[in-house]
């Protein structure tokens, strides 16, 4: 089986409010791999609110995608390997990693496709559901927003809920974790997720203010490059701390987990380098006993969990309209159920690309 072919685009999406509030559209760099057998493989990468992804095409288009015209498909290590090291001089983080996420996402459909096998059963399953956390609870909500969205994930049987904390009066924070937390009760659990925007000591003051809510994790405290900063907020504070989502290799993840810089590790698999890379990362986590949460994209994400023992929740951000994909698998009693179909199970609408496409 050879390549012949890559179709790759960018389609732009517009989330619902209140999400709406703070991020107007997203954006997904799609790829979609034709072999001589008429075997396709389907990969893209979530571009969280939409900023740098037409570079991310840009790159897969020029450096990439001609580095796997005319190879084996099924040959998904090697693939991996020749792009990862295609580009002496530009790393494989932030549009390089992307880009490479996305086609490497579409090969290991392909070898799905090829073995009639879903990803997580290919890999060797250890479950064939992952469970969930609603996540939301951005900075620009109302607390009935808040509110409003958190209730909604509790009826879809979640039990876990994730929001911001993103007021620079930490007080203010410890009010809103509070309305949310009694309007839960205590059968769902709570994390709040900082997005980088302390330092040390502001991070210690609010996390003090949160301890008596029993937080599952204390999320990305301080700017995502800095991990001896995140080190000693781990050390430092009462909250296990979970980070991970801006970070994108096993390399970078082993300097975290080398510095106890986290209790949960959030390997995003549209930024990590694919599945072949996130894999790793999570395999490596488990060497050291250290849970891994994978950072949105949910339905992706399902696959690593399912073949993870040390896989933990994957981050349900319900957000995509109806009409993007084929089956999208759903939430029923705070768990998904993790699709039989070959590959990572997903296929576009009929009608998605051309309804979205904005490059």
């Amino acid at each position: 089986m050879k390549i012949t072919a890559i179709e790759a685009c960018v389609l732009t999406v517009a989330p619902p409010k209140p999400m709406a509030l703070d991020f107007p559209h997203h954006k997904l760099v799609v790829a979609q791999i034709a072999t001589d057998e008429g075997l396709q493989g389907l990969g893209y990468s979530l571009v969280f609110g939409g900023g740098g992804a037409e570079s991310v095409l840009a790159y897969l288009e020029t450096r990439l995608k001609p580095l796997l015209i005319g190879e084996d498909p099924l040959a998904v290590e090697k693939l991996w390997e020749k792009m990862y090291r295609g580009d002496r001089g530009v790393r494989r983080v932030g549009i390089a990693g992307m880009a490479l996420s996305a086609l490497d996402i579409g090969l290991w459909d392909l070898a799905g496709k090829a073995a009639g096998l879903p990803l997580y059963k290919l890999w060797g399953a250890v479950r064939d559901s992952a469970d969930c956390y609603g996540s939301g609870g951005w900075g620009n909500y109302t607390e009935k927003d808040l509110i409003g969205e958190a209730e909604r994930y509790a009826a879809m049987g979640c039990r876990y809920y994730k929001m911001k904390i993103h007021h620079p009066d930490p007080e203010a924070n410890r009010k809103r974790v509070a309305a949310v937390k009694k309007a839960l009760g205590p059968g769902v659990s709570m994390m709040v997720d900082v997005n980088q925007k302390l330092d040390l000591a502001g991070n210690i003051r609010q996390a003090a203010l949160l301890e008596e809510f029993d937080l599952v994790w204390y999320e990305e405290p301080v700017n995502s490059d800095d991990n001896a900063a995140c080190a000693e907020v781990a050390a430092a504070i009462r909250i296990p701390v979970a980070t991970g989502e801006n970070h994108y290799n096993r390399y970078e993840f082993r300097d975290l987990i080398e510095r106890r810089a986290a209790r949960y590790l959030m390997p995003d698999v549209c930024r990590a380098n694919g599945y072949s890379e996130t894999l790793k990362i999570g395999h490596l986590a488990a060497a050291h006993g250290v849970r891994v949460s994978p950072h949105v994209v949910y339905e992706l994400s399902i696959q690593v969990c399912g073949t993870l023992a040390n896989g933990f929740l994957v981050e349900l951000m319900d957000w995509m309209p109806p009409d993007l994909f084929e089956a999208l698998p759903q939430c029923v009693n705070g768990s998904i159920r993790i699709p039989d179909r070959p590959g990572h199970g997903l296929a576009l609408a009929k009608g998605a690309v051309a309804k979205y496409r904005s490059g």
